[in-house]
C-alpha cells in the first residue's frame, strides 16, 4: 500500500472534524481529513450555534456566511407550547405558554454583555457544506470524503491508519503523529478500545424532515421551536415538536420543517413511514396534510460519555466522545468547543513550543465540561414531562379528559388561577434548556494548564442559567469592547491566530514590558497591552475601555495583569504588581505549556 504522511489525521467530516481542520490550518498546521461519507450530512439535525461557537467561527472567518443563511434574530426569540395546530373546535392551536430562547434574539442584556456574537441557527444540512468549503480553502488542509478509516495502530512515534478509498477500492496508509477521532463514535473509539457510559434508550424518537406551507395554520413568527401539546395525545414529546428549518423564509413562513415524535421503544410504527405521517397529521390536527417528505430518521435518545477522551496519540471529540439529547443544542456546540480546546495545544506541541504534557489537559478540561453538558441535556429532555404534569395531561386519559385539563388556561373556571400558575412555574423551569447560559458559555477549566492564583473557589449563583463574567484562572475571558487607533474591537479577538494575550491594568507597564521581553526571547506568540481609560496619568493607554466593561469584570488592580490562553481562557492572573513580573510570567507560561523555564534546561 502507498503511504502518506500528515501531522494530524482527522477522521470524520461533520461539524467537529471540519472545525478541527479549519483551526489547525488557521494555526499553520497541515492535516488530512477523511470521511466515509460521500458528502456532508443529508439531515438537518443540529441547528443551534451558541455564542461561543459563533466567536470561534468569527475567528475562522466563516461566521458572516453562516449568519447570512441563519434564522433572522426576530424569528428565533422564543419557544412556544400549543394545543396542537388545527382541529374541530377553537381549543386546537391555542398558545398555552412561551419562553425566551438563547437570549431572545440577542435582546437579553446578559447575552449582549457576554459576547459580540448572537446565537445563530443553521441546520446541519446547510452548515456543513459551508464549513467544508471553507476548510478546503486552506492550503494546509486536505479533505477527502468517501475515504473510510478501516484500521489504526499506534507505536511510540506515531499512528498508522489504513484508509479505504471507497471510489477506487484502493487502500493506503496514513502515518501521523496524532489522530483526531470525530467520526461520531462509529470506528475510532472501538479501534482504540474506548467505550461509552451513560443512560441509553431514554426515548425512541422519529425525526421527519419535510417541506410544507403551514403559514395559514401558525401564529407567532418569533417562535423557533413549537411544542404541540395536543390533548388528544396526552403529552409534549408524544404530540410532537415542530422546528422551522428555512431555508429562505423563517418563522411561520418557513418552507421546511423538522417534526420530532416520540414512540415507544418497541413500537413498530416508528419504522413505517406511512404510520409516522399518520401520527404527524393527527398531532397537527390537519387530516389532509400532504407534505413533501425529504427524510424520516428513527433514533434513540441517549446521554453517554466516552470513558476516556484520549488513548495514546488518538483524541476523541464531538459525538465520538459524547452523545446528547438534542435539548439545548449542546451536541454540535460541544464538538466545536472540543476542537477549539484541542487544536491550539496540538499546534503548540507539533511546533515545539510546548511539552507533550499539554495534551493531557485536553481530557482534564473537556471531559468534565462535556459530562456536565450531557447531564444538562438529559435533565432538560426529562423536564418537559414536568410541563405535562402541571397540565395534568396523560396518554392514559381520554382526549376529552385531557381537554378538560387544559381548558382552565383560557376559560375562567374554579381551578384556572391554580393551573395557570402551575404551568407558568413548570415552563419557567425549562430555562434549564433555553437559558442555560452558564452551561453553554460560562463553563470553566481546571488542569495543569491553569495556574491557580489562590483566590476563593467559584460558587455560581445558578450553575445553569447565570453566566457571571470573571477573570479567575480557568474562566473564559470576559467580553469587553475596547478602542485602539480609532477601531473598536472585542478584547477576545486579540487571541486570533493562536496568540496568548497579556492584559494589564492602567499602571501595569512592568507586566507589558515583561511580556514583550518573554515573547522576544522565546518566540512565544504573545500580545500585550494595558487596558483602561485615558486620563492625565495614563495618556499612553493601549486599549481604551470605552464602556468600562473590562473594569467591571477584570478582577485586578491598576497594576495587576491577566494572561489569556489562545482559546480565550484565563491561564494566569496577578491581582496586583509583583517584584519580578518576568519571572512570574515565565513560570506561568512554563506551567501552561508543560515546559520548564530556560534556566532549568540549560
Amino acid at each position: 500500500m502507498r503511504e502518506t504522511d500528515t501531522p494530524v489525521l482527522i477522521v470524520g467530516g461533520g461539524g467537529g472534524g471540519l472545525t478541527a481542520s479549519m483551526l489547525l490550518s488557521h494555526l499553520g498546521i497541515e492535516s488530512l481529513l477523511v470521511s466515509r461519507h460521500a458528502g456532508t450530512s443529508i439531515l438537518p439535525k443540529a441547528h443551534v450555534l451558541n455564542q461561543r461557537t459563533m466567536e470561534i467561527f468569527t475567528e475562522l472567518g466563516v461566521a458572516s456566511e453562516i449568519v447570512s443563511r441563519s434564522t433572522p434574530a426576530e424569528n428565533m426569540k422564543a419557544t412556544g407550547w400549543y394545543a396542537g395546530v388545527g382541529g374541530p373546535h377553537d381549543g386546537y392551536g391555542r398558545r398555552i405558554g412561551g419562553l425566551e430562547v438563547w437570549g431572545g434574539g440577542y435582546t437579553d442584556p446578559d447575552f449582549i454583555a457576554a459576547s459580540p456574537c448572537r446565537t445563530a441557527n443553521l441546520p446541519q444540512i446547510r452548515l456543513e457544506p459551508v464549513l467544508k468549503a471553507h476548510a478546503e480553502s486552506y492550503a494546509e488542509a486536505t479533505i477527502r470524503f468517501h475515504h473510510e478509516l478501516v484500521d489504526l495502530t499506534q507505536d511510540a512515534d506515531g499512528v498508522s491508519a489504513t484508509v479505504l478509498d471507497r471510489d477506487s477500492g484502493e487502500q493506503y496508509t496514513v502515518r501521523s503523529p496524532y489522530v483526531i477521532g470525530a467520526d461520531g463514535g462509529r470506528t475510532v473509539g472501538e479501534l482504540i478500545g474506548v467505550g461509552m457510559s451513560g443512560p441509553t434508550n431514554l426515548m425512541r424518537m422519529v425525526s421527519t424532515h419535510l417541506s410544507a406551507d403551514l403559514s395559514a395554520h401558525l401564529s407567532d413568527p418569533d417562535v423557533l421551536i413549537r411544542w404541540l401539546v395536543n390533548p388528544d395525545f396526552g403529552g409534549s414529546w408524544a404530540s410532537g415538536v415542530l422546528v422551522a428549518m428555512g431555508p429562505d423564509h423563517w418563522g411561520t413562513e418557513s418552507e421546511e420543517w423538522v417534526f420530532h415524535l416520540q414512540f415507544d421503544v418497541d413500537d413498530p410504527d416508528a419504522d413505517d413511514p406511512a404510520k409516522v405521517l399518520e401520527r404527524i397529521r393527527g398531532a397537527l390536527g390537519i387530516p389532509d396534510f400532504d407534505p413533501t417528505i425529504h427524510h424520516i430518521s428513527p433514533w434513540i435518545m441517549e446521554g453517554v460519555l466516552a470513558d476516556s477522551f484520549r488513548k495514546g496519540r488518538v483524541f476523541l471529540l464531538g459525538d465520538a466522545a459524547h452523545r446528547h439529547p438534542p435539548t439545548g443544542g449542546l451536541g454540535l456546540n460541544s464538538a466545536v468547543h472540543d476542537a477549539y480546546n484541542l487544536c491550539w495545544k496540538l499546534a503548540a506541541v507539533l511546533g515545539g513550543r510546548a511539552g507533550a504534557g499539554l495534551l493531557d489537559t485536553y481530557e482534564a478540561e473537556r471531559r468534565p465540561v462535556d459530562g456536565a453538558n450531557v447531564d444538562a441535556a438529559v435533565k432538560a429532555a426529562m423536564n418537559h414531562f414536568t410541563i405535562d404534569a402541571a397540565l395534568e395531561l396523560s396518554p392514559d386519559k381520554t382526549p376529552e379528559q385531557n381537554w378538560d385539563e387544559v381548558r382552565p388556561l383560557w376559560e375562567d373556571l374554579p381551578r384556572s388561577q391554580e393551573k395557570r400558575h402551575a404551568l407558568n412555574s413548570a415552563i419557567g423551569s425549562q430555562t434549564i434548556e433555553f437559558r442555560h447560559h452558564n452551561v453553554e458559555f460560562g463553563y470553566t477549566y481546571d488542569s495543569s494548564a491553569v495556574v491557580d492564583d489562590g483566590s476563593a473557589p467559584y460558587v455560581p449563583l445558578d450553575p445553569v442559567r447565570l453566566y457571571e463574567p470573571g477573570t479567575k484562572p480557568g474562566h473564559p475571558l470576559p467580553h469587553a469592547f475596547v478602542e485602539r487607533g480609532g477601531e473598536r474591537i472585542p478584547l477576545g479577538t486579540l487571541v486570533d491566530g493562536g496568540h496568548f494575550v497579556l492584559l494589564a491594568g492602567e499602571d501595569g507597564h512592568a507586566w507589558v514590558e515583561a511580556a514583550n521581553k518573554l515573547a522576544a526571547e522565546t518566540g512565544l506568540a504573545l500580545r500585550a497591552g494595558r487596558v483602561g481609560m485615558l486620563d492625565a496619568d495614563h495618556a499612553d493607554i493601549d486599549f481604551v475601555d470605552v464602556r468600562c466593561a473590562w473594569l467591571k469584570n477584570r478582577g485586578i488592580s491598576a497594576d495587576g495583569a491577566v494572561l489569556v490562553r489562545p482559546d480565550r481562557y484565563v491561564g494566569f492572573r496577578s491581582a496586583g504588581s509583583v517584584e519580578d513580573p518576568l519571572g512570574a510570567l515565565t513560570a506561568a507560561v512554563a506551567q501552561i505549556m508543560s515546559t520548564r523555564p530556560a534556566e532549568e534546561t540549560s
